[in-house]
Order: structure tokens, then C-alpha cells, then sequence
């Protein structure tokens, strides 16, 4: 399942960049990947992140990590303001 993020960050992207790569290995051990993820151009505390997921559960596992949640906290994103949009079983990838 493919999801699209949104997120507010209060400390630019560059920190929750960081704390993503540290953390790679947690998201896939839940069963997660990320796809892409950026800022706005001219907003560098806007985020959007396309992610991937195993299963709903996959997903579930990754949204109950607390010690994962606080990570992300840490590294300045605003967890209230996070969106996330499910993305139709239409969806693909550019080469497949």
C-alpha cells in the first residue's frame, strides 16, 4: 500500500532528513519504505513524503512505534499536523 504524507516541520528539513537515515532500518523492519521525500521550495518546514507499506498492518506498526514518534518529534516534525492519504491500488511506479 502507497501513501501520501504531508507534514509540517519546525526546524527545516535538513534534521528530519537526518533522523530518517538513521532510522532507515526500523521503518523497514516494520515493514515500511520511503519512495520520496522533500520540502517546498520555498517552504523548507513544508513536507511531503511518499511512502510504502507492507500491509495495514506494516502500517499500524510503524504509527504505534512511540520511541520511533518521539525520534521524528525530536527531529522537528509537528505530528498533529501530519495528513496521510492512502493512494489507490491504481498507482504505480514509473517503470512498472
Amino acid at each position: 500500500m502507497i501513501l501520501k504524507l504531508t507534514q509540517d516541520l519546525s526546524r527545516g528539513f535538513k534534521p528530519w532528513k537526518e533522523m530518517f537515515f538513521e532510522n532507515k532500518a526500523r521503518l523497514e523492519s516494520l515493514g515500511g519504505r520511503m519512495i520520496f521525500a522533500g520540502s517546498e521550495a520555498d517552504d523548507d518546514n513544508k513536507m511531503m513524503v511518499i511512502m510504502e507499506f507492507d500491509s495495514p498492518e506494516a502500517l499500524q506498526a510503524f504509527g504505534a512505534d512511540e520511541e520511533l514518534k518521539a525520534k521524528r518529534a525530536a527531529a522537528g516534525a509537528l505530528l498533529e499536523t501530519t495528513v496521510v492519504t492512502p493512494m489507490s491500488n491504481e498507482s504505480f511506479f514509473g517503470d512498472k
